[in-house]
């Protein structure tokens, strides 16, 4: 009951949801023998393994080897000239205080 119902096509998921039903069946089934919980696991278990996965975006485009386009624009808008002026400071400020002290 916890799976995502929009990852999967409605064909797959109703011969799940039949199983579902009959193992709840089961499920509520008081005098349900071992062999028919057994057997009951084993059609949920083989239902669920044959869901089958909704087509992928088709129109999204991949990157192949070879391709000339231009990168894609990340939107960073880093200026390096703040970093390079706080450089630059404490370079200044590590060689005076080192001109102190040898005097």
């Amino acid at each position: 009951n916890g799976i995502n119902r929009a990852n999967y096509t409605s064909a797959s998921l109703k011969l799940v949801d039949a199983e579902v039903e009959k193992a709840s069946e089961v499920l509520n089934n008081p005098e349900a023998t071992k062999e028919e919980v057994e057997a009951a696991v084993s059609a949920l278990t083989k239902a669920m393994a044959g869901l089958i996965a909704n087509p992928v975006n088709t129109n999204v485009s991949e990157v192949k080897p070879g391709d000339t386009t231009v990168g894609v624009k990340t939107g960073d808008t880093t200026n390096m000239m703040y970093p390079l002026l706080g450089l630059a400071i404490a370079s200044l400020g590590v060689y005076g205080s080192k001109k102190r002290r040898y005097r």
